[in-house]
């Protein structure tokens, strides 16, 4: 079956909202909706992301890469987190993703994630990752 990812973003507003949420309520629903994607047998991992201002970012647009501590410019949507489902079907991901619970102003992104059947078998460095996830119990 194919795998989607279901990108979590967040505006400015809606992670103002979620820091007035009691962060056990908050778990309780989330935990919920994971235990269903655990249900149906679909869950392959879930992550959410610590606070946009205790990261990095790298920015390439230069030479040399610049690092600058935290987000920078206009935050309007923030990666927050992701969902990865093994599912039959995008519509089927679209499906768990308008199950999701999420703020007002949040947006889910959906995407396939390629497998790696998909890619050049005769390819070195595809042969060496394909090496790497059977020994690693990933494929």
């Amino acid at each position: 079956m194919p795998k989607y990812m279901l990108i979590m973003r967040n505006t400015d507003d809606s992670l103002a909202t979620m820091m007035k949420i009691p962060f056990e309520e908050m778990l309780e629903t989330m935990g919920r909706f994971n235990d269903e994607l655990i249900r149906a047998g679909v869950l392959v991992a879930a992550e959410g992301l610590e606070d946009p201002a205790q990261g990095v970012v790298v920015d390439y647009s230069g030479e040399t890469p610049v690092v600058t501590d935290g987000p920078y410019g206009e935050t309007k949507e923030l990666f927050g987190g992701f969902y990865l489902l093994d599912v039959a079907s995008k519509e089927e991901a679209v499906e768990w993703a308008r199950r999701m619970p999420a703020l007002p102003g949040s947006k889910c992104e959906v995407r396939r994630v390629p497998g790696i059947d998909e890619f050049p078998q005769d390819n070195e460095f595809i042969a060496r990752e394909r090496e790497w996830r059977e020994r690693t119990g990933q494929l």
